[in-house]
């Protein structure tokens, strides 16, 4: 008769618990960017393009002139529209639109609304877009992340002393989630009056958040 020993490993099924960690910031603005276009009309394309022209070279000279560098003026977009009205439900022609449309990075915040204005006083007659931004926002970003994870270790911990664990669970894996991009919009009503346009710039806040899934 032969004997024959048997070995049984038992295996422990690893456990694991995952949470969702939030980290958040607040941070001032260092940078706008601001859209400012000039839109022309007329009969005649070559006549809207010539006033379009005139008026847009005289809104960049004011920028240059408030020491805004020319590689902070950028063109966003250039269009040249026929425009129809519709009577009696025929379609009449009444001439071409031409829209020329700057991007202008603006530096210095406090001077967002002089730019406005003296962009306006030289010709402008449309600011279609003012965004708030952050220079070097991944560092803005990783401090969110890092606050995300000690919130996601907080909650864990939570969980740990509910359940009695003998030990802390360890991070096996972390997944961070998206977020949304951290731009402050802000709209710009033109104005006629010899103030200067007030704009506030605000706070940025600065979302963060992982999933992390720990071994207990």
């Amino acid at each position: 008769m032969v004997n024959s020993n048997v070995f049984q490993q038992t295996v422990r099924q690893a456990r694991t618990i995952t949470v969702i960690g939030n980290g958040q910031i607040e941070v001032q603005p260092n940078f706008a960017e601001v859209q400012i276009e000039v839109s022309t009309e007329a009969d005649e394309v070559t006549e809207a393009q010539r006033e379009n022209a005139v008026k847009m070279n005289q809104v960049i000279q004011s920028l240059l002139a408030l020491n805004i560098p020319r590689e902070d003026i950028q063109t966003a977009f250039y269009n040249v529209f026929p425009r129809y009205d519709y009577i009696e439900g025929r379609q009449v022609f009444r001439g071409y639109e031409v829209t020329n449309s700057l991007t202008v990075k603006i530096r210095n915040i406090n001077e967002v609304g002089l730019v406005i204005d003296t962009a306006l006083r030289s010709g402008a007659n449309r600011i279609s877009q003012l965004e708030f931004k952050l220079d070097n926002e991944e560092i803005y970003q990783n401090q969110a992340l890092q606050l995300a994870f000690q919130n996601a270790n907080s909650k864990v911990q939570a969980i740990a002393v509910s359940l009695q664990l003998p030990y802390m669970p360890q991070p096996i894996e972390i997944v961070e989630e998206s977020a949304g991009r951290p731009i402050l919009y802000r709209t710009v009503a033109m104005t006629e009056q010899a103030v200067r346009t007030p704009i506030e710039p605000g706070i940025i806040t600065i979302d963060a958040a992982i999933r992390v899934k720990y071994q207990y």
